[in-house]
């Protein structure tokens, strides 16, 4: 092998060598995303939230308005809601549980399950529609634990009955309307799963 040959072979070894070591991780590197970018999840505004609670409660753009109003006040601006329906009852101890549709901005849409016991001065039975506004989930799977009900929350705005739950830093805005809309204090919880579970607990 004559001189320019050796040298051209050793051109093309450096720099295959150069590639193989550019497609490795180099030290010091973040390591690649996740499927989530969970840290930059997109806020609705009150506006969206208004003509969205409006047009799945079947309510007035101005009840809508006061309830949804009142959780942007008290949690800021929501990262995602579920629209769903939920059936529940009781007169001291109850049960409540509910079917619905997670969204989100740019992420899949994600069904979603509730269910849990409720103890309190509660009263009446209820079959309603849920708009739920959900605030600092950053992404789908975090939706799926225990939601304590946080004490002293529930209110009536609108003719519409909203109250927090609270798991970590994520908290939930559930806004109510329905026959018999209960009343009271909730210190129960709701367990968001993805199926369907029959026992409450």
């Amino acid at each position: 092998m004559d001189r320019r040959k050796l040298i051209l072979s050793s051109m093309a070894t450096a720099g295959l060598s150069a590639c193989a070591s550019t497609a490795q991780e180099r030290p010091g590197e973040p390591p690649p995303r996740s499927q989530y970018d969970t840290g930059r999840a997109q806020t609705y505004s009150a506006d969206e939230m208004i003509r969205n609670t409006s047009d799945f409660l079947g309510v007035t753009a101005e009840s809508a308005g006061a309830a949804v109003e009142r959780a942007f006040r008290d949690n800021g601006q929501p990262t995602g809601y579920i629209a769903g329906e939920e059936g529940s009852g009781a007169i001291a101890i109850g049960l409540r549980y509910g079917r619905g549709l997670l969204y989100m901005k740019g992420r899949p849409t994600q069904e979603v399950f509730w269910q849990g016991p409720s103890v309190g001065w509660d009263w009446g039975g209820n079959a309603s529609r849920v708009f739920t506004l959900c605030y600092n989930l950053q992404y789908p799977d975090a939706i799926f634990r225990r939601f304590p009900g946080v004490e002293g929350t529930a209110y009536l705005v609108g003719g519409l009955g909203v109250n927090y739950q609270r798991a970590d830093d994520i908290t939930l805005a559930p806004i109510r309307a329905g026959v018999g809309l209960r009343l009271g204090a909730n210190i129960g919880y709701l367990a968001y799963s993805r199926q369907r579970n029959i026992l409450p607990f």
